[in-house]
């Protein structure tokens, strides 16, 4: 696949994901309106709920797309860069989806299981390109 755009599969997967971070950005700041809550959570559950998923995307999410892009320039295969880019998305979504929920679910695991092996996959992928080069 020849795009004129650089990075084309990181271009893509960055705006999806960017989008939902600004959902996720929208989630904390209605809460913070409705619970009243300026800054930080005010002990408030629901609230800080909000927060640790906003905060968490915040921390996984960039690393895995400039591991995205350095693959990218690295001429890693597309089909499985775009197929590693659809399951980051994927599983951000269960993320979000399981951490409102009590205890542990299906979702928070998939999401959280699916973060930290996917992370691992592109670093992995990223030393094998190095070390093989």
């Amino acid at each position: 696949m020849h795009s004129p755009l650089p990075l084309p599969i990181t271009l893509t997967t960055a705006c999806i994901l960017a989008l939902f971070y600004l959902f996720l950005s929208i989630r904390v700041v209605r809460g913070r309106r409705h619970y009243r809550v300026s800054l930080g959570d005010g002990d408030n559950e629901d609230l800080r709920i909000r927060v640790r998923v906003h905060a968490n995307f915040g921390e996984y999410v960039p690393l895995m797309l400039i591991l995205m892009g350095l693959l990218e320039t690295s001429n890693a295969n597309p089909l499985a860069l775009m197929i590693v880019a659809a399951l980051i998305v994927a599983v951000r979504v269960l993320h979000v989806l399981g951490i409102p929920r009590r205890g542990a679910n299906g979702f928070r695991v998939g999401g959280a299981g699916g973060t930290f092996l996917l992370l691992a996959v592109l670093a992995i992928w990223g030393l094998v390109l190095v070390l093989t080069a």
